[in-house]
């Protein structure tokens, strides 16, 4: 049909119901769904109640999947944070033993985390030739093993006084305190992404470093906050971490990063930057959480869960090259 102008008009809307399903994060809540019926399937404890019940500890990972987010749409990586979880917990459970109130072990924490992101910060954006990837494999080790080294022989510590930490472990209704802390992060990250000059910018540096440098854009200082952003929410997770265990060892955090990472994935964002948004990395969060309860209730082996994981993280790299192939193939048909 045309319109006054003579431009035809679309009896359908571009953004209709069809392309909101078939779109990458359509296709996720109803993964999401699917695995919430699984759970009710194969569990006969799976409800709302046992969910939110069991999702404090694995609460700390979608927290710091916001900020891993904006390092891979940069089109860099840190695979540091699990060891910076690990350091800052460590700390924080001797600054609580030693006597500090809950704003003292709040304020080791935090202040860890920043200065391990201070430290990764500085070496990528001083040495901008270095990989991220080598520098925050560096600097795992040297996180993790000063935490190993202040654990001494026992390899772990634990808060002779758990009342200090216990503010954060209430539950708030069904819902955990910490539940609040992701969804007030998952707002701001979105909306600061999507809707601000600093999102675009994110966009810009991970399409092209040497563009976006030309273009006016401050790279090496929106590198900086972004690794300076993911240590401190890495902080931040190690007293969520505390509240849920009120201790430390030597493997606190450990594959943290990858699971990080596997979520941002899983969520459409593309490890060679430029590409995702974190509305799908949230759904995908959401949704390897609830798998994992699932699973976890049925008393299913930890390293099947681990499988069926990395299963999704391949899948969902392969579908968006299949796409593409595929296209590009429908595109050379049709002009041949």
């Amino acid at each position: 049909m045309a319109g006054k102008s003579g431009r035809e008009i679309n009896a359908v809307p571009q953004n209709s119901v069809k392309q909101k399903i078939l779109s990458w994060e359509g296709g996720l809540v109803i993964i999401f769904v699917a695995v919430l019926i699984l759970g009710a399937v194969i569990s006969p404890t799976y409800n709302f109640f046992s969910v939110f019940r069991e999702m404090p500890k694995y609460l700390c990972e979608i927290f710091m999947m916001f900020a891993m987010g904006y390092i891979l749409i940069i089109a860099e990586i840190d695979i540091s944070v699990g060891a910076i979880v690990c350091l800052a917990a460590t700390l924080g459970c001797f600054a609580g033993n030693a006597g500090a109130p809950l704003a003292g072990v709040i304020a080791v924490c935090i202040g860890v985390g920043f200065l391990a992101g201070c430290l990764n910060g500085v070496i990528l954006t001083h040495f901008t030739e270095l990989p991220s990837m080598i520098v925050t494999l560096g600097t795992q080790i040297i996180f993790r093993g000063i935490a190993e080294v202040s654990l001494g022989s026992g390899g772990s510590v634990s808060m002779s006084n758990s009342k200090i930490i216990m503010p954060l472990a209430t539950m708030v209704g069904p819902f955990p305190l910490v539940f609040f802390f992701v969804a007030i992060a998952a707002v701001i990250f979105i909306f600061s992404l999507s809707r601000t000059t600093f999102g675009r910018k994110l966009y810009a540096v991970g399409s092209n470093h040497t563009a976006a440098h030309y273009a006016g854009i401050p790279v090496q200082k929106i590198r900086m906050i972004c690794f300076v952003l993911i240590g401190t929410m890495a902080g931040v997770c190690a007293l969520f971490y505390l509240s849920t265990t009120f201790g430390a060892n030597t493997t606190t955090g450990q594959g943290y990063e990858m699971d990080v990472i596997a979520m941002c994935v899983f969520g459409g964002i593309a490890t060679t930057g430029g590409k995702g948004n974190l509305i799908g990395a949230t759904i995908a969060g959401f949704t390897i959480v609830c798998l994992r309860i699932a699973l976890g209730q049925r008393n299913i082996n930890t390293q099947l869960i681990l499988v069926i994981i990395g299963l999704l993280l391949i899948i969902s790299v392969l579908i968006p090259r299949i796409s593409e192939v595929l296209g590009n193939r429908k595109r050379r048909a049709v002009q041949g």
